[in-house]
């Protein structure tokens, strides 16, 4: 097969810039073994069609389990002048049965073929990171089941706000990437669509039975609009939107395991072995594996943005221009997966150190809103309780002592309200565990969370 397969239109040959210009096979080559799967059930729909006769049937699928072989050992040459993945199988179909390899393409175009083994491809992938999300939710939950004692600042604006268990700032994390996997499943959803049979746009001129089709190639359904299924790229921006998402969710977890290592808190530490020094400075500890989970982020958006920007001008049906979809949704699915390997390293080398954690809640005056709502209990209205307490951090300030340090007469110069009682809620354990409602940061609430999501993530 020496000629393009649309060279009966043209008299001159195709420019050899063009022609490397235009090629796919060097990134689309991945999609060959779904490419081979999709021309194995199409053969076996136009037998059944009766459009092949049973002997050629056989030839056909005989030599395409040659070419999978061939794709599975390596021995498969792709060839840059064949232009694309589909193509290059064909055209060594020809080489190993003849010209019985020109019945493959009867009824089916390259533009439902390309997005049936992108679909294929997809679902695969989709399979892959789910397990690999639902890895690190149970390394999460292991370390969370095991630092249940530890006590740690919480902070929002990025300054000490309240005391909670360092399990529960985990659990945020596995709160988030479980619904990184719902998104994941509506990917998945949408992409389990077979669009075979569609033809160029219009259709085919022959009775396959698309429905068998499907449930041969392991679709749950078909799609009803041929003009939609060969120029529908949806599915490819719904994964890599949910995987945008997915990598912000682990980025900002990046973030804190950088911040939170760094000299000026060293709640936790890094996995020596995923660290790096420095080329000058022999003291360094450099959290490379964070830093670098950190910056892939950015990949991953920028391949959404392409997506979007590649398709928001498309006229129906076919353009060339979903060739460049390939590319972003590959390189997502491989960052992706990547990531989430290396941040399962990092969660399971990561250890606590709760004593610089506990000596950090002394900044801050973090147990001001257990002070408030002490007063609220004791009559007064939670605004008053928050202007009162609110004097009495900054005569703390003012004074360079903490609230654990006030006397009962400083207390009832704030407010006669204060008792002797009021010293047992100056406690880091009674602040945590009074947070005793769903959602909470009580270690009760917190056990509870862990035991149910263990049960709905064990492996």
């Amino acid at each position: 097969m020496k000629n393009k397969p649309w060279s009966g239109r043209f008299k001159k040959e195709m420019n050899k810039k063009f022609e490397k210009f235009s090629q796919s096979v060097s990134f689309d080559q991945r999609l060959a073994l779904y490419d081979v799967r999709a021309g194995k059930a199409h053969i076996d729909s136009l037998l059944l069609a009766g459009v092949i006769s049973k002997s050629d049937a056989q030839r056909i699928q005989k030599g395409l389990a040659q070419i999978e072989s061939e794709i599975l050992s390596g021995k498969f040459e792709f060839r840059e002048e064949m232009e694309d993945v589909h193509m290059n199988i064909e055209s060594r179909l020809f080489e190993l049965i003849g010209e019985t390899a020109g019945k493959l393409h009867t009824g089916r175009s390259r533009n439902d073929l390309v997005v049936t083994d992108l679909r294929l491809w997809l679902k695969d992938e989709i399979r892959e990171i789910e397990n690999l999300i639902k890895a690190l939710i149970r390394e999460l939950l292991d370390k969370a089941e095991l630092n249940l004692g530890v006590i740690m600042p919480g902070l929002t604006h990025t300054r000490f706000a309240q005391p909670v268990i360092f399990s529960h700032w985990l659990m945020a994390y596995v709160e988030m990437l479980s619904r990184d996997l719902e998104r994941m499943a509506r990917a998945f959803h949408s992409a389990n669509i077979c669009p075979l049979g569609s033809g160029a746009l219009a259709g085919t001129n022959y009775q396959i039975d698309r429905r068998r089709l499907a449930k041969a190639l392991g679709f749950e359904s078909i799609s009803e609009n041929s003009i939609d299924a060969v120029s529908d790229r949806d599915f490819l921006i719904e994964f890599v939107s949910a995987s945008a998402i997915l990598m912000m969710h682990l980025s900002r977890l990046s973030e804190e395991l950088i911040w939170l290592s760094g000299e000026g808190f060293r709640f936790i530490e890094l996995p020596e072995s995923l660290c790096t020094g420095s080329s000058i400075m022999p003291n360094k500890k450099n959290p490379d594996s964070a830093e670098l989970l950190r910056g892939k982020t950015g990949r991953v958006y920028g391949h959404l943005l392409a997506l979007l920007t590649i398709m928001k001008a498309t006229p129906l049906a076919y353009n060339r221009d979903f060739q460049e979809d390939k590319e972003p949704v590959f390189d997502t699915a491989d960052t992706v997966k990547d990531c989430l390997e290396m941040m399962c390293l990092i969660i399971a080398g990561l250890k606590p150190n709760p004593d610089a954690m506990r000596n950090a809640c002394d900044r801050g005056f973090i147990l001001a809103t257990d002070l408030a709502d002490y007063l609220v209990k004791k009559g007064m209205g939670f605004r008053q309780a928050h202007h009162t307490i609110g004097t009495l951090v900054r005569y703390c300030e003012e004074q360079d002592k903490r609230l654990e340090d006030l006397t009962l007469e400083e207390f009832q110069n704030a407010s006669k309200l204060f008792d002797r009682d009021v010293y047992r809620i100056l406690s880091l354990e009674t602040s945590v565990n009074s947070k005793s409602v769903i959602g909470g940061t009580s270690r009760p609430q917190v056990r509870r969370r862990i035991k149910m999501l263990q049960k709905v993530f064990k492996k």
